[in-house]
C-alpha cells in the first residue's frame, strides 16, 4: 500500500470520526443517564434519608428538594438514555451537579484540580457537552424532529 500523504490520512480519520458522532454522543447519553436514573430512583426510594441529608447540608425545603431531585434525576435520567427531549432533560440535572458541588462538595473544594475530581463535575460537563451537541441520530428525538419539522425543500 502506497503511503498516504498526511492530509490525506486526516481527511480519512475526521470523516471516519464523523460517522462515529452518534455513537459517541449516544455513549455519553447512555453513561451519564443510567447513573441517574439509579441515583433517582436510590433517592426516591429514601426520602426521609435524603431529605436529612439536605437538612444537614442546610438546603431549604429539604423534603420538598428530595422528592424533587430524586424525580428529576430518576425522570431526566430515563430521557437522556431514550433519547427524548434530550436538551431540556439535561437543564434540572445541570442545575442539580451546580448545587451538588456548591454544597456537598464545597468544603472539599480548595483548588481546580478537587473540582475537577468530583464525579459531580465530570457529570456536569457531560451533560452541558449533550445539551450543545445534542443527542444524536440514535435518540428518538431525531426521528420526532424530522416528522415535526420537515427540512425546507426548495421551491423550483
Amino acid at each position: 500500500m502506497p503511503a498516504m500523504p498526511i492530509n490525506a490520512l486526516r481527511i480519512h480519520a475526521l470523516a471516519t470520526l464523523s460517522r462515529l458522532r452518534s455513537v459517541a454522543l449516544l455513549s455519553g447519553r447512555l453513561a451519564v443517564g443510567l447513573v441517574f436514573m439509579s441515583t433517582g430512583w436510590g433517592k426516591i426510594h429514601s426520602i426521609p434519608k435524603v431529605t436529612a441529608f439536605f437538612a444537614s447540608l442546610k438546603i431549604p425545603a429539604p423534603a420538598f428538594n428530595a422528592v424533587l431531585v430524586g424525580y428529576s434525576e430518576l425522570l431526566c435520567g430515563t430521557l437522556l438514555v431514550i433519547g427524548l427531549l434530550t436538551r431540556l432533560a439535561t437543564v434540572p440535572l445541570i442545575v442539580s451537579m451546580i448545587i451538588a458541588i456548591l454544597t456537598a462538595k464545597l468544603a472539599d473544594l480548595h483548588t481546580v484540580f478537587d473540582l475537577v475530581g468530583f464525579d459531580e463535575f465530570t457529570y456536569l460537563v457531560l451533560l452541558l457537552m449533550i445539551a450543545v451537541l445534542g443527542p444524536g441520530t440514535l435518540a428518538l428525538d431525531h426521528p420526532l424532529a424530522q416528522r415535526l419539522f420537515p427540512p425546507l425543500r426548495a421551491s423550483a
